[in-house]
């Protein structure tokens, strides 16, 4: 299959459909990402198709189930190369989207995406989760904040839920072992101010990828002592 009809007709099994343009800045996208990659280390997936599938499709696949009105402000916490920041603003281009990067080669990168794609309303930030989730210019502004990271829920949480408004969610794509970090982070998410409200299966089309999505909604504000410094986050998760 020809890589635009792998992309979206991947799309179309999830329930979710790009018009030619998207598929373009998609196909952009990805030339850009693996032209950099040769210089600096952005992703280990490096064939065409794995990019779509692993990458493209694995992030548009949370889309169908966040239930956006388009207008929503989006934080993506330690987006790496994009991820999923980027391909939900290609596929609902209303988002405002903010990628949250502490390494400054990324956001050098992702700056340049922007810029080629011509994408309206994307802001990137160089800095650590921790700081960003005490700074009042983001501290509990977006309405949804988005990660791949692959940290333990808890400490997921910790970082990303200060970002969040009440009323707002967090959406984490974890792995296989979700059930058991769900449980074991019940008592942080109580200190966060956060709720699981759903855990949805996902599979990626024409892979045998399979993942969780886990929903958590923003119930009260987070206490000002959290985030604590990344040490004590990685070190002590809240229990």
């Amino acid at each position: 299959m020809e890589k635009t009809e792998l992309l979206q007709q991947s799309c179309v099994k999830m329930g979710v459909t790009l018009t030619d343009a998207m598929t373009a800045q998609f196909m952009e996208y990805m030339a850009l990402l693996l032209e950099w990659n040769e210089k600096m280390n952005l992703t280990a997936i490096t064939e065409e198709q794995d990019v779509i599938l692993k990458h493209f499709a694995d992030c548009i696949s949370v889309l169908p189930h966040l239930e956006l009105q388009g207008n929503e402000s989006i934080i993506d916490v330690g987006t790496g190369a994009g991820f999923p920041g980027i391909p939900l603003k290609i596929a609902c281009p209303s988002l405002s989207v903010t990628l949250l990067d502490s390494l400054q080669k990324r956001i050098g990168f992702l700056e340049e995406v922007k810029n080629v794609l011509a994408l309206q309303d994307v802001t990137c930030v160089h800095g650590r989760a921790e700081d960003g989730g005490q700074n009042p210019m983001y501290r509990e502004q977006f309405d949804l904040c988005v990660s791949r990271a692959v940290a333990n829920l808890a400490v997921l949480a910790e970082y990303c839920l200060p970002f969040v408004k009440v009323g707002g969610k967090l959406a984490a794509l974890k792995g296989p072992d979700a059930m058991h970090e769900v449980e074991q982070a019940k008592g942080a998410l109580q200190k966060l101010g956060g709720t699981v409200v759903q855990i949805i299966d996902i599979e990626i089309p024409f892979t045998d990828l399979q993942h969780k999505l886990i929903l958590i909604e923003k119930e009260a504000q987070t206490p000002k002592a959290y985030p604590r410094k990344a040490g004590k986050i990685n070190k002590n998760p809240l229990k």
